[in-house]
């Protein structure tokens, strides 16, 4: 197994591993044969289409069996194909936004029997890592950074007097948030040689029309157009008013044939929109925006679920998928089971609408990763989802709260970050009676890095007004988001993916006293301060270790009082919590007792100093000795024993 934690993992006793399926080429005629960009170049092209089904149905194949996003991939196969066999990659870059929609790319860049292990522990990632590739020439995860990436590329590349191209590629969703407009704003004065590609795949800027479109891409991409254009400024430039004639004149013309003149605003040359799962649009197209110089706009439209009936009548069921069987599609799964963490919020986010109408849930479009569906169909007009755009949904939210509304902000913990200003700035310190609930806190699994949130407790205790709550369990959850709703100041609940140690959550709610842990179980010399979901394994630990137990529940404010009880009659203290050692939860409690001229021995469990891999969160845990086994040998260890 190729990871870095392969030589601290349990064995398959307590974790079966996946075995990996090869690739079988008998059934992929063209698709063996492509081990780079450089041999699909080779490729007559008469050949692609052949490709891009055997690449289509492998895609179907391979996430089947590993889960993954799926809808997504499926849409941009004939654009991938059409990019690697355009451009010299990866001498020219390829940056793709969010890289979710990246796994043709992979396949096509040396990594076709690597899918078989796609984000699992020791596999390739989900989304495009240097490390791991020539032609991931940039890392992505979170939405809106490709313009700006390939901006720079673009421009290290004129300073260096590299002759190379930088392509974007973008989606209609990403191109909602602030900082794509702010690439594109500050792209357009710099004139350089950079494509955007905008893959509208959702929100259909404009409807793709059939060959008068095709024509319009061709001509507006293709040399004469561009040598008419740069002959004409020539001559005219001489003549201001005559320039700005004709340029409004062009900018007419096109304007009745084409959509949107909001890029050429910006100082892109806008071409399209034309069929991103056409071959013979796209590469012809590409072919002629090589040849230009300066910001080129190229609009693609594409379906999500492309060439799967199932995924293109729902794109978002089928956007990130478990293992399912092909023909028979995703099912429901087994009735009866434990309800996520996410569902705890939504269904406590309705519960609290019908009781008070103040209530506000917004999201920055993850609706249906937060659990606000059913919310979203009961309480319509009170549902906001504002796009990939995490600082306005905050700033947003201190508004609303501004008024006497009562706004939730459902957001994942590595998302926040994305909006720490506005927190501070427009919450905290107006102190208004926000409250932000963390989903996916502590480790996600198969997403990795960028999607783990390991950094919320840390970089939340700081800030001043902010109360900040770790629930144990599920009806602490739910009991804690109606203590935050109360409050008048900001509150944040965070709490993990999946599922929880199954406590059924009572339907009345009751606020907790703000600032108070309880003590769970009494023991002696040993005492763990348990942070959120580490209870349950700090729990187990402590029945074979005779420990005493406290559920800290919050971080900010802690609870002194409990601390320095804890620190007087024992002998050890071992802080726990899914989240960053460097200043997290463990890091309050010695702050604590420093305060409070109290030395104990202090050992602090949680995530390390650096990005833990994508995985599955039990091997992971496992490995990061934050399980029963681990706690146990981290404090034998520190003991002595």
């Amino acid at each position: 197994m190729n990871s870095e934690y392969a030589h601290e993992l349990p064995g398959k006793r307590e974790f079966e591993l996946n075995e990996p399926k090869e690739f079988d080429p008998t059934m992929y005629e063209l698709l063996k044969s492509v081990n780079s960009p450089a041999e699909l170049r080779a490729l007559e092209r008469r050949a692609l289409g052949q490709l891009a089904d055997e690449l289509r149905a492998y895609i179907i194949e391979s996430v089947s069996q590993t889960g993954g996003h799926l809808s997504s991939n499926l849409g941009t196969v004939e654009l991938t194909i059409a990019l690697h066999y355009v451009f010299d990659t990866p001498h020219d870059r390829l940056v793709w936004d969010v890289g979710h929609q990246t796994y043709a790319h992979k396949i096509l860049t040396g990594r076709r029997e690597a899918m078989a292990r796609l984000r699992m522990l020791g596999g390739v990632s989900g989304f495009p890592r240097r490390a791991e590739s020539e032609y991931d020439t940039f890392g992505t995860a979170h939405s809106s950074t490709s313009i700006s990436a390939a901006l720079g590329m673009a421009q290290a590349a004129r300073l260096q007097g590299e002759h190379r191209r930088a392509v974007a590629i973008i989606g209609d969703g990403a191109m909602s948030a602030g900082m794509a407009f702010e690439a594109l704003n500050n792209a357009g004065v710099m004139d350089a040689d950079l494509l955007v590609i905008l893959n509208d795949n959702d929100m259909s800027i404009s409807r793709p029309v059939g060959a008068l479109n095709k024509y319009l891409a061709r001509l507006l991409s293709g040399g004469p157009y561009g040598a008419a254009r740069k002959a004409a400024e020539r001559v005219l430039g001489k003549v201001p008013q005559l320039w700005e004639l004709a340029r409004r004149v062009e900018e007419h013309a096109k304007g009745m044939a084409l959509p949107s003149t909001l890029f050429e605003e910006f100082g892109f040359n806008y071409i399209g929109p034309i069929d991103g799962h056409d071959l013979d649009s796209l590469i012809p197209t590409l072919k002629n925006i090589r040849e230009l110089t300066g910001p080129q706009f190229l609009h693609v439209v594409t379906r999500k679920g492309q060439g799967y009936k199932l995924a293109e009548a729902d794109p978002v069921l089928y956007h990130g998928v478990s293992k399912f069987q092909p023909d028979a599609g995703i099912v429901g799964g087994k009735p009866g089971g434990k309800p996520s963490y996410t569902q705890i919020f939504g269904d406590w986010l309705c519960d609290m609408a019908a009781l008070d109408k103040r209530l506000i849930g917004i999201t920055p479009a993850m609706c249906e990763g937060s659990g606000m569906v059913r919310f979203a169909k009961e309480y319509a007009e009170r549902y906001f989802d504002v796009g990939i755009a995490e600082q306005h949904a905050v700033t947003f939210a201190a508004g609303l709260a501004c008024e006497g509304m009562k706004p939730v902000v459902a957001i994942y913990s590595t998302f926040l970050q994305r909006a720490y200003d506005q927190l501070i700035h427009d919450v905290a310190i107006q102190n208004l009676p926000v409250v932000f609930a963390l989903d996916r806190a502590g480790l996600v699994g198969a997403d990795g890095a960028t999607h783990n949130g390991a950094f919320d407790l840390a970089y939340l205790r700081c800030i001043p007004n902010l109360t900040v709550m770790t629930p144990a369990d599920e009806n602490e959850c739910r009991q804690m988001l109606y203590t935050a709703f109360q409050m008048t100041t900001p509150a944040a609940v965070r709490y993990p993916r999946g599922t929880g140690p199954g406590v059924e959550p009572r339907k009345e709610m009751q606020a907790l006293p703000i600032g108070k842990g309880e003590l769970r179980r009494r023991g002696a010399k040993i005492a763990i301060l348990a942070f959120g979901s580490m209870f349950e394994s700090a729990l187990e630990a402590a029945e074979e270790l005779d420990a005493t137990v406290a559920n800290m529940r919050f971080v900010k404010p802690l609870d002194g009082d409990l601390v320095g009880q804890l620190a007087r009659e024992h002998e050890l203290l071992v802080t726990v919590e899914e989240g960053s050692v460097m200043g997290g939860a463990g890091s309050a409690v010695a702050e604590c007792l420093a305060a409070a001229g109290l030395t104990r021995p202090l050992l602090h469990l949680g995530l390390p100093d650096k990005f833990v891999d994508h995985g599955d969160t039990g091997l992971l845990l496992a490995a990061l000795g934050l399980d029963k086994r681990g706690l146990l040998a981290a404090i034998r260890s520190r003991l002595g024993a």
